[in-house]
């Protein structure tokens, strides 16, 4: 089964989501594949003494999942990352279950462009939001290419 939605099959207000639930080990891992040491994701004495009072993941964190939303479902394999803007809005901590949500907002056909609000939320609040650009997969490519 295929996980691509062509560019001609996309529609604004089309969305999808994936949740994750953020553990320790998730938090380690991606500080040690960034390099990003900070205490603040791995000290629960340090973190305790910052303003968010304990132990938080790497901001960029959740975004991966909507890069796994674009990549997976909207519109899938085939897509092109072109660029994401993003604003953090509240911290996320082990064990908070993260739901990126991804909306088609724009479709521009010729060029194979859309704009997809994103969002990521831990229960009803704003962890994370922004706006991400993709060069979408197109039928008519595939097509071509075949021929």
């Amino acid at each position: 089964m295929s996980r691509t939605i062509f560019i001609e099959d996309l529609t604004v207000g089309m969305e999808r989501t994936r949740a994750r639930t953020v553990s320790r080990e998730d938090i380690e891992a991606f500080g040690r594949i960034s390099g990003d040491l900070n205490p603040i994701h791995f000290c629960e004495d340090y973190a305790a003494s910052t303003p968010f009072g304990g132990v938080i993941a790497h901001g960029i964190l959740p975004a991966g999942l909507i890069s796994a939303v674009i990549g997976e479902e909207l519109p899938g394999h085939g897509s092109v990352y072109l660029g994401q803007s993003l604003k953090f809005r509240a911290p996320v901590r082990p064990g908070d279950t993260v739901l990126a949500r991804c909306r088609v907002s724009e479709i521009i056909l010729d060029k194979r462009r859309l704009t997809i609000d994103c969002a990521c939320l831990v229960g009803d609040s704003i962890v994370l939001e922004g706006e991400a650009r993709v060069l979408a997969p197109s039928r008519a490519e595939l097509v071509s290419a075949a021929a």
